[in-house]
C-alpha cells in the first residue's frame, strides 16, 4: 500500500524525507509519476489538478496540506466514500496567533504610517491605539480560532468571537448563528476572519457587514480569499468605515502586479504565509491519518462534508 503527495509546482523533498523518518516502511510516491496506481490508498493534496484522484480505484481518505479544503470538497471526482481531513498542527496555530497579534499591534502602533511616512521623509507622530479601545472579534471558532482567541485574551484584549454554534470559552464573549451576528460586528472594532469557505460564507466580508463594525474598523483576513468582496473593501476604507486591512489571502494567488490592492497604503499584504506547517510536524499528523485509515479508524480533524469542515 502507498501514501501519494499531488500537488502542482511543489517541492516535496522535505516532507517525503519527514514521512520517511517518522515511518521507514512507508511506501511513499509523488504524483506524477505513480507507478502503480491500485496501490495508493492515502492521497495528501493542495491544489491538485482536476481529474487527478479518479485515477486512483482504492483511494480510501485524503488529507489536506493545510487547513483548507476547499480543493477537496469542489473535486467532483472525490467519491462519496472517500474520508476527507485537514492538517492542523500545534505549529500552525502558534503561528496563526502570532501573525494575528503582529497584525493588531502594528495596526494600533500605526506601523503601516511610520512605513509610509519613511518613503516620504515624513516626521510625524500618532498616539498608539490602547487595548481597551481594541476589542476584538474573530469569526470562526475552530482549532485555529479558538488558540487565537486564547492567546488574544492572554494578551489582554477583550475579544469577541462568532460561530455557526455556540462555543462557550473563559474569558471570551461568545456569539452564534445569524441572529447573534449583528450583535457580535457592534462589539468589535477589530475583525479577524478564521472562517472555513462554504457557500454560506462566501462573500461574507462585505459592505454590509463592514457597516455594523465599530468606527472605523480594522480587518484582518486569514481565511479565504473568496470570504471578500474586494471592491467593498476598497470603498469601506475611502469612506472610512474601515481604517485599514492585513490580508494574508486572496481570490487569485500570486496577487496580480496591476491589482489594486498594491497600491493602497492603508492595505498591508502577505503572501499567504500566516501560518506554514513544518515538515516533521505535518508527518506526525500525516502517517497517524494514513494507519488510521487503513484499519478503519476515525481520522484525526476528519471533514463533515455536508457542513464544509
Amino acid at each position: 500500500m502507498s501514501l501519494l503527495l499531488i500537488a502542482k509546482n511543489r517541492d516535496f523533498t522535505s516532507l517525503k524525507e519527514a514521512l520517511l523518518e517518522k515511518d521507514p516502511n512507508l511506501d511513499v510516491e509523488i504524483w506524477p509519476r505513480v507507478q502503480n496506481k491500485e496501490r495508493v490508498q492515502f492521497a495528501v493534496c493542495w491544489q491538485h489538478p482536476k481529474h487527478v484522484l479518479d485515477s486512483y480505484p482504492n483511494l480510501k481518505a485524503v488529507s489536506s496540506l493545510g487547513a483548507g479544503l476547499n480543493h477537496l470538497l469542489d473535486d467532483e471526482d472525490l467519491p462519496e466514500s472517500t474520508r476527507i481531513c485537514r492538517l492542523v498542527t500545534t505549529s500552525l496555530k502558534d503561528q496563526m496567533a502570532e501573525y494575528i497579534l503582529n497584525a493588531i499591534t502594528n495596526y494600533r502602533l500605526h506601523i503601516p504610517k511610520y512605513i509610509s511616512q519613511k518613503q516620504t521623509g515624513k516626521w510625524a507622530q500618532h498616539s498608539a491605539i490602547p487595548k481597551s479601545s481594541s476589542s476584538v472579534g474573530i469569526m470562526g471558532m475552530g482549532e485555529m480560532g479558538q488558540a487565537v482567541a486564547q492567546e488574544l485574551v492572554r494578551q489582554g484584549y477583550l475579544v469577541n468571537s462568532w460561530s455557526r454554534s455556540q462555543k462557550d470559552l473563559d474569558g471570551i464573549n461568545s456569539f452564534s448563528g445569524q441572529d447573534g451576528l449583528s450583535s457580535f460586528l457592534e462589539h468589535s472594532k477589530i475583525l479577524v476572519n478564521l472562517l472555513p469557505l462554504t457557500n454560506e460564507t462566501d462573500g461574507i466580508l462585505d459592505l454590509e457587514l463592514f457597516k455594523k463594525l465599530q468606527k472605523p474598523g480594522f480587518l484582518i483576513n486569514v481565511g479565504r480569499g473568496s470570504h471578500l468582496v474586494e471592491e467593498d473593501l476598497i470603498y469601506a476604507l475611502d469612506t472610512g468605515q474601515l481604517d485599514g486591512a492585513y490580508l494574508d489571502v486572496f481570490n487569485t494567488e500570486p496577487l496580480p502586479e496591476n491589482h489594486p490592492f498594491w497600491n493602497r497604503q492603508n492595505i498591508m499584504i502577505t503572501p499567504h504565509i500566516a501560518a506554514i506547517t513544518p515538515a516533521k510536524e505535518a508527518a506526525d499528523v500525516i502517517v497517524e491519518n494514513y494507519k488510521r485509515a487503513l484499519s478503519g479508524m476515525d481520522l484525526m480533524f476528519e471533514v463533515e462534508r455536508e457542513r464544509g469542515y
